[in-house]
């Protein structure tokens, strides 16, 4: 469910940094924040932001998600755009949130905030009307769109973006809308599914030898890394953040940390 959008009437928003960007991918976060800052935002960071709640959901413990959701709420209070790097994360917040939230007294108040979040790209082509990108990247790339990003804007604006950047071509691959097999905690339960699921995916995403596999999903992109290295295989991810920070200063992308 891609919920109704308010129209973004300033430039100032609310980075939610996700917990993939706290653990591993501290300069996905760093990425982000620069290319909004290019586009003239003010970006704030609040201090108390911890998860999503979408371990909560996706375990079946509705109760961890909404105890997690209401403190969400609470931390990114009021009236701003909520911007997440994640679109996993994002649809946590505006789907995920509002099929918890069923029947609860405060819905209200977890659709409010899910009208207020977007996923990156979503937000800087459908929220700040920024179409093109201005930039150069002499690179070939596959995109894994994620699952949560099915039904809403952002593949849309991914490759909306990607294509108005000077030298780069984006690729062509076999079942394009396939899962990797991530799925939250599916890869802890179901670890032997997860991992058959996910090298099927990774054959796809390399067989046209790109030099970097793009997802606005930090968490695919992790879990497929580690498939891939475990069998020896380079695995060059890139969050699209990077792409376009590094289009925009015509430099290279080094792999994240």
């Amino acid at each position: 469910m891609y919920p109704a959008r308010a129209a973004v009437t300033g430039r100032r928003v609310q980075f939610m940094a996700t917990c993939l960007c706290d653990a591993f991918f501290d300069d996905v976060a760093r990425a982000a924040v620069e290319v909004l800052e290019s586009l003239g935002c003010e970006v704030a960071f609040p201090e108390g932001q911890t998860c999503c709640g979408q371990p909560g959901y996706t375990a079946g413990d509705w109760d961890a998600c909404r105890r997690v959701l209401r403190h969400v709420a609470r931390v990114f209070e009021g009236d701003e755009p909520i911007v997440v790097p994640a679109g996993s994360c994002a649809a946590a917040v505006f789907h995920e949130g509002a099929v918890a939230f069923e029947g609860e007294p405060d819905r209200e108040d977890i659709l409010a905030l899910g009208r207020r979040t977007w996923e990156f790209t979503d937000f800087i082509v459908n929220g700040l009307g920024q179409g093109t990108w201005d930039g150069r990247l002499d690179a070939r790339v596959v995109l894994h769109p994620g699952c949560h990003n099915r039904g809403t804007p952002t593949v849309g604006a991914i490759s909306q973006l990607f294509a108005s950047i000077d030298g780069l071509e984006l690729l062509e691959t076999e079942e394009q809308e396939q899962c990797c097999g991530f799925g939250g905690v599916f890869s802890v339960a179901f670890p032997g599914l997860s991992g058959a699921i996910g090298h099927r995916r990774i054959a796809h995403l390399t067989a046209p030898a790109p030099d970097f596999i793009v997802s606005p999903d930090m968490s695919c992109l992790l879990h497929q890394r580690g498939l891939a290295e475990r069998r020896g295989i380079d695995y060059p991810i890139r969050h699209v953040a990077q792409i376009l920070r590094a289009a925009s200063i015509g430099a290279g992308v080094d792999r994240p940390r």
